[in-house]
């Protein structure tokens, strides 16, 4: 019998194909089931072109064996065989595809699709097998042929008895080695995992012989090991179904057999996408935060399908990454493939593809806050924060996607609002969308700066999560509305006339405030008189866009712990320490530079800024108790 060459530069290639274009080993069960399932496919439509010929799919399956002894699998299909020449030409030349031909002769439709299309998957099982062989019997023939090859010496090819119309493939599973267990592949529980990722949704039965453990006939102790043949695919997949015929229990069960999480989703959204592009999808929204979300080692991205063949575990480009929270799948029939299913062209279908999924997750988003607004608020708690992100990063290109997603904790309603509901209450004199940052609601509560705007009866949003500042920078304006922190040098509020110091008293104060700058050198740009303060006595405002919470948070950064915010010491005139102060700058300064160090401890206290020196200023307490 005459061995033949492959007709390419079969070593090169079969390395490659076996080292580089395949990373999980795995899936070279994946890649045999889809050319059994191809092959069936083949016989449905020339059952379409012949009225003499009859379909039932019954009678079409695929089986998978195991035999320990002889170390082989064997993946059978009951499709349309090769001749001894499509067996040369289509597995003799690597990369050279019968399926592909086969689509392109005939018009493909009733929504089955020829899966394998680059002829380069078959060769992946040399990455489990020392040898493969194919025993193969066309349809309408009574002609059978064997082929086989060890690699990338070549393959030979001989008549064979076969029975039934098909083809057998038998792999030769490799000996173990010192870094790789090549028994796996010979235990059922190990190929039925496999089969269940890759193929379960292959349109066709993939039955294997099972063993299960029953109790014997009447015993009612005893057990006994029975082989039974079962199928251990599901099919059907859920996406492919009809909204109608299923339930939430349905999608609830999906979202907890594909293992997305332990909680029960917040929404499911189910897509059949007809047009440019077709897919179907399945998108969960999860009720809780992953352990792992917002940790480095979290994996963005949604399973994708090419006609119910697992393609990618995450495809990470499906998803922005502010909806990186979804979890779901994507099935389509007109992805481009390269070389094998497992290298994805990043092309327009892709895109389109991701962009129709964005707009579908924002519009379910936008439907849960209006319609349900709790379950909203508990989602909001756990992915709020990743919505922010997704708006500071890209330099708020986002924005207008996501901002009325966000929820801030108002002073006056005393609970979560929207940016619209915020500025829907506004009262016409006021000009900003005022907000106050700190650790909580209850330390924002507390802050003095918040006196002057709480006495307007202006409404407050409360800051509490790092990246909020961030991102309403970003934003800048809601409704033409500008943002505006309490803490804010101008605060854009008119003082009362009858408030305002004469010209006197600004002249003696300027000298006062020039002298305390001069104490503080170095630790704040200003010290004036508070338009903001009633009640406290002192508090820090800033100049310039950098927030005295901004500079906490940056600080908290790697390699970042010299950021400053432009401080100002603002000073309350009216309190009755004030008089302290100023009688202190006539008569004596000492005591006027304990007293400003004191004020200024105490303002960065009020902010949860750290003291530099905490000797220091209990030194300086005990000073003025004596």
């Amino acid at each position: 019998m005459e061995k033949k060459q492959f007709k390419t530069e079969s070593k090169r290639i079969l390395d490659m194909m076996v080292n580089s274009i395949y990373t999980h080993r795995d899936i070279f069960l994946r890649e045999l089931i889809s050319n059994a399932s191809d092959a069936i496919d083949k016989i449905y439509y020339k059952t379409l072109a012949d009225d003499s010929l009859n379909f039932d799919k019954a009678n079409y399956f695929i089986k998978i064996a195991i035999d320990k002894d002889n170390r082989t699998v064997i993946i059978s299909d009951t499709g349309i065989g090769m001749t001894e020449e499509e067996l040369s030409d289509n597995l003799g030349v690597i990369a050279k595809s019968g399926s592909l031909a086969f689509k392109k002769e005939n018009e493909i439709k009733d929504g089955y699709d020829i899966i394998g299309q680059f002829g380069v998957g078959f060769y992946s099982a040399f990455m489990v097998a020392d040898t493969i062989t194919v025993n193969s019997k066309v349809f309408g023939s009574d002609e059978a042929y064997k082929w086989e090859s060890n690699g990338a010496e070549g393959y030979t090819i001989e008549a064979s008895e076969k029975n039934s119309v098909g083809t057998d493939i038998i792999l030769k599973i490799k000996e173990n080695t010192e870094d790789n267990n090549f028994d796996e592949y010979l235990e059922e529980n190990g190929l039925k995992s496999i089969i269940k990722k890759y193929s379960d949704f292959i349109r066709y039965p993939i039955k294997m012989d099972v063993s299960e453990s029953n109790l014997k006939e009447g015993s009612e102790t005893d057990y006994e090991d029975t082989i039974v043949e079962k199928t251990v695919n599901s099919m059907v997949p859920i996406w492919r179904k009809n909204k109608s015929e299923l339930t939430d229990e349905d999608y609830n069960n999906f979202y907890s057999e594909k293992h997305y999480g332990f909680d029960k989703p917040a929404r499911h959204i189910h897509i059949s996408v007809d047009g440019a592009i077709s897919y179907n999808s399945i998108l969960y929204i999860p009720e809780k935060t992953p352990y792992d979300f917002y940790t480095k080692e979290y994996e963005k991205g949604l399973e994708l399908y090419s006609s119910g063949v697992l393609i990618m575990n995450k495809c990470s480009d499906l998803l922005p990454d502010y909806f990186s929270f979804v979890k779901g799948i994507v099935d389509s029939e007109d992805l481009s493939l390269n070389i094998s299913r497992e290298v994805l062209q990043h092309d327009r279908q892709l895109k389109l593809i991701a962009k129709n999924i964005k707009t579908k997750i924002k519009n379910e988003l936008d439907s849960l806050l209006k319609n349900e607004r709790d379950k909203y608020e508990e989602f909001y708690k756990a992915f709020g924060r990743q919505l922010k992100y997704g708006i500071y990063t890209d330099y708020g290109v986002n924005k207008d996607t996501l901002q009325d997603l966000l929820l801030f904790y108002s002073s006056k309603e005393k609970k979560n609002v929207t940016l619209d509901e915020y500025v829907s209450r506004m009262p016409e004199e006021q000009k900003y969308i005022y907000y106050a940052a700190g650790d909580s609601n209850e330390r924002i509560e507390k802050l003095p700066q918040i006196e002057m705007v709480s006495d307007k009866g202006f409404e407050i949003l409360y800051f509490t999560d790092e990246v909020d500042e961030f991102a309403i920078r970003m934003i800048m304006k809601y409704k033409e509305k500008e943002f505006k922190s309490v803490s804010s040098g101008d605060l854009g509020i008119e003082v009362d006339e009858k408030e305002k110091p004469s010209s006197d008293e600004d002249k003696d104060n300027k000298e006062l405030f020039e002298y305390m700058k001069t104490v503080l050198s170095g630790k704040v740009k200003d010290v004036r008189a508070s338009k903001r303060l009633k009640n406290y006595p002192v508090c820090l405002s800033n100049d310039g866009d950098l927030t005295i919470e901004m500079e906490k948070t940056l600080n908290s950064m790697p390699n970042n712990e010299n950021v400053k915010a432009d401080k100002v010491l603002e000073i309350n005139i009216t309190h009755d320490m004030f008089k302290t102060l100023k009688n202190s700058f006539e008569v004596d300064k000492d005591k006027l530079d304990l007293y400003t160090n004191i004020l200024y401890n105490q303002a960065l206290l009020i902010e949860g800024l750290p003291i530099n020196d905490p000797v220091e200023f209990t030194n300086n307490i005990c000073k003025v108790m004596i």
